[in-house]
């Protein structure tokens, strides 16, 4: 399995390849069907060194287009047509004839190549198998599948966590690379999590004021009983103020008797909801994803000062650290990737893990992570 560091540069250089031995290049016939090494000497050559290739019965080497332009690029490689040499260019066109996004998965071959692995070609959407430095088929197993995806490809939530299925369906990591508009490249191991924590929020009884988008618990012994009871709130001197999320959560828990700060009438459920939807049109994905994450133990806070919806704590937030930071999102949201590199990159800025909640049927957790293999 391949083991990646986060990335602390703002842009990076793949490692460079070490160049081969001043050898002559294999030789490679284009054919219909694709390039064919005939001769069993460049054929060995190349499958020993990089792996590259099929080899067919008859001891020739069928190279991919990828191979095929990878190896033509690097020198180790000419081939010819009717006796005439075929060039870099031309070889591109036809590949990008059989495929379309041909540019952006050699962008990501080619850089994978480069640092020293050996990668098999998938079907998409997993477009590469990744064996450890110093692998290869046969020998070792791959830990890691690459997604090769243009920068200006919509981010769609649930594709992305379809291909998290697979790929830790099998115990393997996935890899996106994000190829921008000047062929740059960026990776994102994305993986589903489960977020527990160690608070087990019991509620106290207490009365709160609804004012206009939060409530206040007057008397100082029920606010500090309530506060204590699960990190609930924010005191304002000796009162504690709830967010409506905290409010709409206590009251629907039976912890909590609203009334309204005008007239001194009982406050329901259904119109502190009524009232936050007013306010925040998504408040009922949020409401979902904060109930959730409750029940698991963790305690939820406003993540408004990094730019998304709540800060996660694992334990006692005034002894830790929140560790991630998460984002509720439909199912079936689509976005763009400007928007997620943004957010990746703040989170680990703050040092915290942003966490996308895909709010289906159930929620899922859905880890996004910049790496550098």
């Amino acid at each position: 399995m391949l083991s990646f560091q986060m990335s602390e540069e703002e842009d990076f250089e793949p490692r460079a390849e070490p160049p081969p031995p001043p050898t002559a290049p294999a030789r490679g016939e284009l054919r219909s069907d694709g390039v064919l090494v005939p001769a069993e000497g460049d054929a060995s050559t190349l499958r020993n060194k990089g792996a590259f290739g099929e080899t067919t019965p008859e001891g020739r080497l069928r190279l991919s287009w990828l191979e095929t332009c990878y190896l033509t690029e690097a020198g180790r490689l000419v081939v010819e047509r009717s006796g005439k040499v075929v060039g870099f260019r031309d070889l591109v066109r036809l590949a990008h004839r059989g495929r379309g996004d041909f540019e952006v998965l050699y962008v990501v071959y080619r850089d994978l190549r480069q640092r020293g692995y050996v990668v098999e070609e998938g079907a998409s959407p997993i477009d590469f198998r990744v064996h450890p430095r110093g692998g290869r088929p046969g020998k070792t197993t791959t830990g890691t599948w690459v997604s090769a995806v243009s920068e200006r490809a919509p981010f769609v939530l649930r594709e992305i966590l379809d291909r998290v299925h697979k790929v830790q369906g099998v115990r393997k990591q996935l890899l996106l690379g994000v190829v921008d508009e000047e062929s740059d490249l960026t990776y994102y191991a994305a993986r589903e999590v489960e977020l527990h924590g160690s608070v087990v929020a019991q509620g106290a009884p207490a009365k709160a004021d609804l004012l206009a988008d939060r409530a206040l618990v007057p008397d100082e012994a029920e606010a500090r009983a309530l506060a204590e009871s699960g990190f609930f709130g924010k005191f304002l001197g000796r009162r504690l103020q709830l967010s409506l999320l905290e409010t709409a959560y206590l009251l629907d828990g039976g912890h909590l008797e609203v009334r309204s700060a005008r007239n001194d009438r009982p406050v329901g459920l259904a119109a502190v909801i009524r009232r936050a939807r007013q306010m925040q049109p998504d408040f009922d994905l949020r409401f979902r994803v904060y109930r959730d994450l409750r029940s698991r133990g963790v305690v939820v806070k406003t993540g408004f000062k990094y730019g998304t919806h709540f800060r996660a704590y694992e334990g006692d937030p005034e002894k830790i650290h929140a560790r991630y930071l998460v984002h509720s999102l439909p199912a079936d949201y689509r976005g763009g990737w400007p928007e997620v590199s943004r957010a990746v990159r703040l989170a680990h800025g703050v040092k915290k893990h942003l966490v996308l909640a895909s709010c289906g049927e159930s929620i899922a957790y859905v880890h996004l992570e910049r790496v550098r293999p």
